[in-house]
C-alpha cells in the first residue's frame, strides 16, 4: 500500500489509449498534429495566448524556464525549501550556465513580498554582486500549501515592481487548482512561465513547460533541443499531456487525490504539521510508530527525525486509505 510519491502512481488508462493512438506515423520531433495542438489546448486553458513545449521530466520544465528568463551571470529568488533547491542536484545552476539560487525564508515553504524583500534588498546595483532577475515559487509548495490568488498576485506584482521574471514551479498545480476551486490562471497569476505537471497526475513521461511570451518560447526550444529533451516522436509526448487535458481529467484525478489526503488528515488530527491542502501530509510520529505502519504494509517517506510524508495519488484505492487512516488513528 503504496504513499511514497505520486510519482510512483500508474498510468492513466486514457493516457495509454492517447499514446496508443499516437502510434501512427507523423511528422518527428515537435511538428506533429499532437504537438501543434498543445499552444492553443493550454491558451484555452489559461485564457492568454501560451507557448506550450513539452519535456521528459519536471527538472528539465523548471530549469529550461529559469534559464530563459535568466542570465548565467544572474540570480533566482525561491524558498530555501524549494524543490529546485533541495531536490534537482544542481539542475538549475547546470541548465542556467552558472546562475545562482538566492534562498528566501518563509513558513510552509511559502514566499512572500517580505520575503522576497529581505533577499533583494541588500543586494548593491554593481558588477560585484549578483543580481536577482527572477523569482520562482511552487504551487503547491513542498509543504503541500496552496498559494491563493491574493498571494499570488501579490507577489508577482512585487516582483515586477523589481523588474524580476516570474516563474512557477507546477508539478502538482493540478492539486492547487482543485484545492482553491479557482481558474488556473487565477491559481498562477500573470507569470512569465509555468511548469506544468503531468506525470505526478496520471501521465507517464511527460510534463509540459508553458511560456506566456513567444519570444521567450523561441529561446527555449533551442534550449530544449540543445539539452537533449526535443524527442523525435514528440507525438508520443504531446497525446500524453491532452489526454489529461482533456475533459478536465487533470482536474477530476486532482480532485481524486486531494480527498484521499483529506480522508488521512481527518484521522491525524493533532499528529498534523501542516494544514492538507493538497495530496500530501504530514504528520508527527515517532520512530516506533513508522515502524509499527510500515509492518501492516504501508510504504512512505520519513521527514526528518519524528515526521512521515504521506502522498496521495490519482488512483489512491479507497480501501487502502481507509486502512491506514484507521491505523494512523489506532497509533
Amino acid at each position: 500500500m503504496h504513499f511514497l510519491s505520486d510519482n510512483a502512481a500508474a498510468v492513466h488508462p486514457a493516457v495509454w489509449a492517447a499514446l496508443q493512438a499516437a502510434d501512427a506515423p507523423d511528422a518527428p520531433y515537435d511538428n506533429d498534429v499532437l504537438s501543434r495542438s498543445l499552444d492553443a489546448a493550454f491558451g484555452d486553458l489559461f485564457g492568454r495566448p501560451c507557448a506550450a513545449l513539452w519535456v521528459a521530466t519536471g527538472t528539465a520544465a523548471n530549469c529550461l524556464a529559469l534559464a530563459t528568463l535568466v542570465p548565467p551571470h544572474g540570480g533566482v529568488v525561491c524558498h530555501r525549501e524549494a524543490h529546485i533547491e533541495v531536490d534537482e542536484c544542481g539542475a538549475p545552476g547546470f541548465y542556467t550556465h552558472g546562475a545562482k539560487l538566492m534562498l528566501a525564508e518563509g513558513e510552509g515553504a511559502r514566499l512572500t513580498p517580505a520575503a522576497l524583500e529581505a533577499v533583494v534588498a541588500p543586494i548593491r546595483d554593481d558588477t560585484h554582486q549578483v543580481q536577482p532577475h527572477a523569482i520562482s515559487l511552487t504551487q503547491v509548495t513542498e509543504y503541500g500549501l496552496a498559494y491563493t490568488p491574493p498571494e499570488i498576485a501579490a507577489l508577482v506584482a512585487h516582483a515586477r515592481g523589481r523588474k524580476l521574471g516570474v516563474h512557477v514551479d507546477g508539478a502538482r498545480f493540478a492539486n492547487a487548482v482543485a484545492h482553491l476551486k479557482c481558474t488556473p490562471r487565477e491559481a498562477c497569476g500573470e507569470v512569465d512561465a509555468l511548469s506544468f505537471g503531468c506525470i505526478k497526475n496520471g501521465g507517464m513521461s511527460a510534463d509540459a513547460v508553458l511560456f506566456f511570451d513567444e519570444a521567450a518560447a523561441d529561446l527555449a526550444r533551442y534550449r530544449r533541443k540543445r539539452a537533449g529533451h526535443l524527442q523525435s516522436k514528440g507525438r508520443f509526448m504531446a497525446a500524453q499531456i491532452l489526454a489529461l487535458l482533456r475533459g478536465d481529467l487533470w482536474l477530476a484525478n486532482a480532485r481524486h487525490a486531494n480527498a484521499a489526503a483529506a480522508e488521512l488528515a481527518g484521522a491525524a488530527g493533532a499528529r498534523l504539521l501542516h494544514s492538507v491542502q493538497a495530496n500530501e501530509v504530514f504528520l508527527r510520529v515517532s520512530e516506533a510508530e513508522r515502524a509499527a505502519l510500515r509492518a501492516q504494509g504501508f510504504g512512505f517517506y520519513d521527514w526528518g527525525t519524528d515526521a512521515a510524508r504521506l502522498v496521495t495519488s490519482w488512483n489512491a484505492g479507497e480501501r487502502h486509505v481507509t486502512a491506514l487512516a484507521r491505523a494512523i488513528s489506532a497509533l
